[in-house]
């Protein structure tokens, strides 16, 4: 049975955490819940040791948060093995979320005709916090592919291509902000990328070039299986989210594909960032003549 512990709350100590509060330096038992929730809901099922494999989380923690996550109704145990599976009831935290499906809806037709010229799936994502978030994807629409990924997959944004990408492209106060969160909180792994980042030149590499590639891709439902290009799609002048074509990782070489693939993923980008400043130019109230004198 889960214990529960109660710490008061003095002056000094309250104050210590109004300060935190300010400084937006998150809760580390949090964040671990939180990522070993997403481990669990992006790859469907997973034993005890493949939550903590999947969520960075040391294992005895991953047990009592997996016990939590239980209690409350968010996960369950499998009826014939020690795998945990989401519930339904991990759709409640989503229910708030209302979004802005314009991009969607720009990118749509041009993922599916690229999907079908290339053969390999495509996927649309954004930003959410420390993570690349899918919005849509072409998986559904070809044999080329291991999985189908629905809108809600996450991937940390460091371990992808597209999340490169957006960190190469966006705002330096917004990239400072999203590194910053992730030095405090990342594994041996993301530490390494931060480095890269930061003092290594990546971010520089991938805005000169204007795209980034990823080796057997560690973050999807078969690690290590896919490998994957990703470019900005822009509008405006500013970085709106990420193209990902994605290919299997035996069958094609990155350079190959980069040589095969990078330029019609481009255009496909291009293609919906001019779609999506049309449609926002058509929707802004037409503004009033000025009256001759």
């Amino acid at each position: 049975m889960a214990t529960r512990a109660f710490i008061p709350l003095d002056d000094d100590l309250s104050a210590e955490t109004d300060r935190d509060s300010e400084r937006g330096i998150p809760i580390r038992s949090v964040t671990r819940a939180v990522a070993v929730l997403q481990a669990i809901n992006r790859n469907g099922s997973l034993n005890m040791m493949q939550v903590a494999q999947a969520s960075n989380v040391p294992y005895p923690t991953a047990c009592r948060i997996v016990q939590t996550l239980i209690h409350e109704g968010l996960i369950e145990r499998e009826p014939q093995r020690k795998f945990y599976r989401p519930t339904a009831m991990v759709q409640t935290l989503s229910h708030g979320y209302q979004g802005d499906s314009a991009l969607v809806d720009a990118a749509r037709p041009h993922i599916t005709a690229l999907t079908a010229k290339i053969g390999w799936p495509v996927t649309m994502t954004q930003p959410v916090g420390a993570a690349m978030v899918l919005r849509d994807s072409t998986h559904s629409l070809t044999t080329l592919t291991f999985n189908q990924y629905h809108p809600g997959y996450s991937i940390p944004i460091l371990a992808c291509a597209a999340g490169l990408v957006y960190l190469a492209f966006c705002p330096q106060q917004e990239r400072d902000k999203t590194l910053s969160m992730l030095e405090r909180f990342g594994d041996e792994d993301t530490r390494h990328m931060l480095h890269l980042a930061r003092d290594g030149g990546l971010l520089a590499t991938v805005k000169a070039s204007g795209y980034a590639a990823r080796g057997y891709n560690r973050f999807t439902r078969n690690p290590g299986k896919t490998s994957s290009i990703a470019v900005p799609i822009i509008v405006g002048g500013a970085i709106e989210g990420a193209l990902t074509v994605a290919f299997f990782a035996a069958t094609i070489e990155i350079r190959k594909a980069v040589r095969d693939l990078l330029e019609p993923l481009r255009e496909c980008a291009a293609a919906v960032g001019r779609e999506m400043a049309r449609t926002r130019a058509d929707a802004e109230p037409a503004r009033p003549a000025l009256r001759q004198v």
